[in-house]
């Protein structure tokens, strides 16, 4: 029975061969078109790398074309619209939606089953406020800062120029400037198409020190002065770790290398280029202390942050004693959660490493207050965030301002393919292959990366007018309720505080 599709098939081809003494034509056209799959059935059975495949010729090759397709079948056929994968179908189109100035109104009621356990809402008031304006800001630095910066609270996170196509990158910044909010860089640090534009920046700086460098990769403190000095730069961000794969570091393979990233990063065309797992320049809190206090001097008194995933809670307590006994803080700390995207990890540290953004929010948030140090450092969250709801969430546990970075990749046309890590994207997003990132046209895109915000900003200013609030910040964790069983409810308070 095993051979049962390779005989017929050999059956086929002598039997279009002796057709084609009659009718050439047919016969021949038979005769090869089976002859073909023929001679894959007999490679199928003589190869030994594919047990399968030589057990099961041509038959067990449907597998394979089933296991090609199944992403694409699972994510258009079977998915419901709530089932995250990493994005639910109800997610995406949230962000098509606002990206195109679409209205989203809802008919005949929610989808969702609201006594499901886990279930969550924002308490609404019997007084709603009104307010004049959806462009809240958030003014960041702290009392060292000589250059504070007045940040929307929604914010593009950082995607580098390597992982991001350079269309992605001109329409996500491009989209910034007309908005009013900043676009973060990635560590891969700042492109000609992050310039061309003049949206305002976050210059993430990480292991690699790409963009202020020396050539055997330490840090470069003239190279840093010199980008930091560009009135588009509005803060600096010193990357610790990412949600993704923290502590992991990275690598871009040499032919990936191109002249325009060489340019931006400060390394040579066609090497491997590597971001160390850890910073070279500090080992210690108190030393990573006088790296803030060194890059804010060195960059005229700009915010200086701090990127992580929150690992073990000891590192994180050493490094806010260190905060409160050197008198030098970070004017931001932004927290990402495990839940973040990246262009490719190790599926373990995908899965299993990093602490998610509500439990990394609550244990940087309370430490700060516990240690007297909350009103000096702004706390920014990122991770897995879409909607209106998402943000008062974070707002509600303690964050100051949100960053989303894969809501943005939505807005620009990623349709979650799931191949950022191929070259071969299919909306030209995550790929430096011209022949697909022109089918990318900044003209329109950069719009609707415009509209995303100003459309989630909207929802948000009604969100907190509803709840009979002035600013996203004053959610506190009272307003945020959690279904905990099929016949109770509690407050975040009683949760995370």
């Amino acid at each position: 029975m095993r051979y049962i599709p390779l005989i017929a098939f050999l059956a086929l081809t002598l039997s279009g061969l002796l057709v084609a003494v009659w009718l050439p034509l047919w016969g021949g056209l038979v005769a090869g078109l089976a002859g073909i799959v023929s001679a894959v059935g007999l490679h199928d059975l003589f190869q030994t790398r594919r047990a399968v495949l030589k057990n099961y010729p041509i038959s067990a090759r449907l597998r394979f074309l089933f296991e090609h397709f199944r992403p694409e079948i699972r994510q258009y056929f079977l998915e419901s619209d709530h089932e995250e994968t990493p994005y639910s179908r109800e997610q995406r189109a949230l962000v098509y939606r606002r990206a195109k100035g679409i209205e989203g109104l809802r008919p005949f009621g929610t989808l969702r089953n609201v006594n499901e356990i886990g279930h969550e809402w924002i308490n609404h008031s019997m007084a709603p406020t009104h307010l004049d304006s959806h462009d809240f800001r958030v003014a960041i630095g702290g009392p060292d800062c000589k250059q504070p910066y007045e940040a929307s609270p929604l914010n593009i996170s950082g995607m580098s120029y390597g992982a991001l196509s350079p269309h992605a990158i001109e329409s996500l910044n491009w989209g910034a400037k007309l908005g009013g909010f900043a676009h973060t860089t990635g560590e891969g640090s700042i492109s000609r198409f992050h310039r061309k534009h003049g949206g305002d920046l976050i210059w993430q700086i990480g292991s690699g020190y790409f963009g202020c460098r020396t050539p055997d990769g330490a840090f470069n403190p003239e190279k840093f002065a010199e980008s930091a000095a560009d009135d588009q730069v509005k803060m600096i961000e010193v990357k610790l770790s990412q949600g993704a794969k923290p502590g992991h570091g990275g690598i871009l393979p040499g032919a990936k290398v191109t002249e325009a990233i060489a340019e931006a990063r400060g390394v040579v065309v066609g090497e491997d280029c590597i971001s160390p797992p850890g910073h070279s320049e500090f080992t210690t809190p108190e030393e990573l202390c006088a790296f803030i206090a060194r890059i804010r001097e060195l960059s005229g008194g700009k915010p200086v942050g701090l990127k992580l995933c929150v690992g073990h809670p000891w590192e994180f307590f050493a490094m806010t004693k260190a905060f409160d006994a050197t008198g030098i803080t970070p004017d931001f700390i932004t927290i990402d959660g495990a839940e973040g995207g990246t262009g490719a990890a190790p599926a373990e540290f995908a899965d299993h490493k990093g602490a998610p953004i509500r439990e990394g929010l609550m244990l940087v948030h309370n430490t700060l207050v516990g240690m007297g140090l909350r009103d000096r450092v702004k706390l920014i969250v990122s991770g897995k965030l879409v909607s209106a709801f998402d943000l008062c969430r974070m707002f509600a546990l303690g964050a100051d301002g949100c960053n989303m970075a894969r809501g943005f990749m939505f807005a620009v046309g990623c349709i979650q393919a799931q191949v950022c890590h191929s070259g071969k994207c299919p909306t030209g997003v995550t790929t430096q292959d011209p022949g697909r990132y022109r089918a990318l046209v900044v003209a329109d895109k950069y719009q609707r990366v415009a509209n995303f915000h100003r459309n989630t900003m909207i929802a948000l200013k009604e969100a907190v007018e509803s709840s009979g609030l002035h600013a996203p910040q004053d959610f506190t964790p009272h307003h945020l309720m959690i279904r905990v069983n099929s016949r109770e409810v509690r407050s975040a308070a009683s949760q995370y505080l």
